[in-house]
C-alpha cells in the first residue's frame, strides 16, 4: 500500500482526478483514454504511471481481434479516510528525516 502522503499526491492533480473520472466507465485502451482526457499518450503515460504507483489503477495487455496486444486501465477498489491519527501515523519518526 502506498504512503499516504504518496496516495494524497497522486490524486491532487486535476487531470489524474479526471483520468480517475473516466475509468469509472470500465476497463479502457490507453488511445481512447487519450482521447477522452485530451491529451497526448506520453503525458497520459505518466499520469497512469503515477496512479498506479499509488494504488489506484492498475493495467494488463490484451490481445485485439486482429492479434495486437492492447495496453488496457481500470480502476483498482479503493477509499482513502483520512483523519488526525492517519495523518500522524503517516509523519516521519524525527530520527528518519
Amino acid at each position: 500500500m502506498a504512503a499516504l502522503s504518496q496516495r494524497l499526491a497522486a490524486i491532487a492533480s486535476p487531470q489524474r482526478m479526471r483520468i480517475i473520472a473516466e475509468l469509472m466507465t470500465g476497463e479502457t485502451h490507453v488511445s481512447e483514454l487519450a482521447r477522452r482526457v485530451g491529451m497526448s499518450r506520453a503525458l497520459l503515460y505518466m499520469h497512469l504511471t503515477k496512479l498506479q504507483e499509488a494504488g489506484f489503477i492498475h493495467g494488463h495487455l490484451a490481445l485485439s481481434e486482429d492479434g495486437k496486444a492492447l495496453k488496457l486501465f481500470e480502476l483498482s477498489d479503493f477509499s482513502i479516510t483520512i483523519t488526525p491519527a492517519s495523518i500522524a501515523a503517516a509523519l516521519p519518526e524525527e530520527n528518519e528525516q
